[in-house]
């Protein structure tokens, strides 16, 4: 019933949302001359900032349709060249100049936990330069027909193995945040088959890949109300007229609250500071906080199988780090993990993944040799850090590259030595 009550609340709000638009136009139009006043821009800050805040927020674009490549600029194509019922797999092809390298095949597994995968348009727009990118872009569960099945950590890891086997040799894989796990547990399995098409390379970048070391405010939640208490309570089915209609999910607007609670001060302020932005006529840093927001604000529904599967797996039973994860009734061991080269990054201040969380994969991989494995921590940065902004981009990604370069090609074909010590990069 929540979700039903929620559908009518928004639905009920909508001429007022309506009116506070209309408000906002009328006192923001250059031919209003109050437009150019204190009160003017005050009655239309706070129109907007009302509709702001009780609008729902749909799917953001990616919006790539250029890159610099050598000094060049090339067009950008977003093209779907996969697609199952819970996800499409896009490619960002660039119109390379004549002579220019294609670089690495880099597959970005974007994280499945609330937010669309345009959370790395920044991740995207930095390695556009560089490699052919690929994303998933999963699907809000509320848009997806019930009659085409349900989706859980399983399907999750086979359809990984799907992609990888679409694009075949020498691809570079990057799981960011919360696909750690499953993105670790596709290539154990590949490996411990003897696929010929697992990765060249692995990158796990603040992953909860064994969440009992440095467990954070997250980690905490899910061990202390355990799994009946997600299954009670956070579960609901979508309500009519969406097209899962009746389908079981975690509700994208339960999740924003969440999002929404562990920072809560920060974001009223920045809220607040908006609105003062408004009637300063202080445009460029308003059009920032709109930005963020239409981004941070768009959220969608998890099926309610993969998201209590993976609450299970990684946060209350540990069972990937403890041996006894399984896909499918086959064992995943992490260290059947031989020929593909590991790297995980880490954020200094992450309180979403503490450190030493996707590190752990590095102990888990125990036959990786010691020349085909890193652990980079990034100082002073924390979970968005990791994967999005200046430092991402400045220090990072260069190693990623690098990484991606050494390992890339032939490398994994040369013999492996086992038992290696660890390299680690500060």
């Amino acid at each position: 019933m929540y979700y039903q009550f929620y559908e009518m609340n928004h639905a009920a709000l909508q001429p007022y949302r309506a009116f506070a638009d209309a408000t906002r136009m009328f006192y923001s139009n250059p031919l209003n001359p109050m437009s150019k006043t204190p009160f003017g821009r005050s009655v239309a800050g706070m129109a907007e900032l009302f509709e702001r805040t009780t609008r729902r927020y749909s799917k953001p674009a990616f919006e790539l349709e250029s890159t610099e490549i050598d000094g060049v600029a090339v067009d950008v194509f977003e093209k779907t060249v996969w697609s199952r019922p819970f996800c499409n797999l896009l490619n960002f092809e660039r119109v390379l100049p004549e002579g220019c390298k294609r670089g690495p095949k880099v597959l970005l597994v974007a994280p499945m936990s609330g937010h669309y995968a345009t959370l790395l348009r920044g991740t995207v727009q930095s390695f556009l330069p560089f490699a052919d990118v690929y994303i998933t872009d999963w699907a809000d569960a509320r848009m997806v027909p019930i009659t085409d099945g349900h989706f859980d950590l399983d399907d999750y890891i086979d359809y990984i193995i799907d992609m990888l086997h679409f694009l075949g040799d020498d691809t570079h894989i990057v799981g960011v945040c919360q696909p750690a796990v499953p993105v670790l547990a596709a290539v154990s399995l590949m490996e411990e088959r003897g696929d010929h098409f697992a990765p060249s390379t692995m990158t796990l970048m603040g992953g909860p890949i064994d969440t009992r070391v440095n467990p954070t405010a997250v980690n905490d939640l899910a061990e202390k109300k355990g799994m009946d208490w997600f299954r009670d309570n956070v579960i609901m089915q979508v309500p009519w007229p969406h097209p899962g209609f009746t389908r079981q999910v975690y509700p994208g607007f339960l999740q924003l609250s969440g999002f929404m609670g562990m920072n809560l001060d920060r974001h009223i302020i920045a809220h607040k500071d908006f609105f003062m932005h408004l009637v300063k006529n202080d445009g460029d840093t308003a059009e920032r906080h709109r930005d963020f927001y239409d981004e941070y604000l768009a959220v969608m529904d998890l099926t309610a199988e993969f998201y209590l599967q993976t609450i299970d797996t990684v946060f209350v039973s540990h069972s990937l780090p403890k041996g006894e994860m399984k896909h499918r009734g086959e064992l995943v061991k992490p260290s059947a993990v031989k020929t593909v080269a590991l790297m995980t990054v880490e954020g200094e201040n992450d309180d979403i993944s503490g450190q030493g969380q996707s590190e752990a994969a590095q102990h888990l991989c125990n036959n990786i040799p010691d020349d085909m494995r890193l652990h980079y921590m990034q100082p002073d940065v924390g979970h968005y850090g990791v994967f999005n902004g200046s430092r991402f981009r400045a220090e990072i990604l260069p190693r990623m590259l690098a990484f991606m370069s050494e390992h890339g090609g032939e490398r994994k074909n040369k013999p492996v030595r086992r038992k290696p010590s660890m390299k680690i990069v500060a």
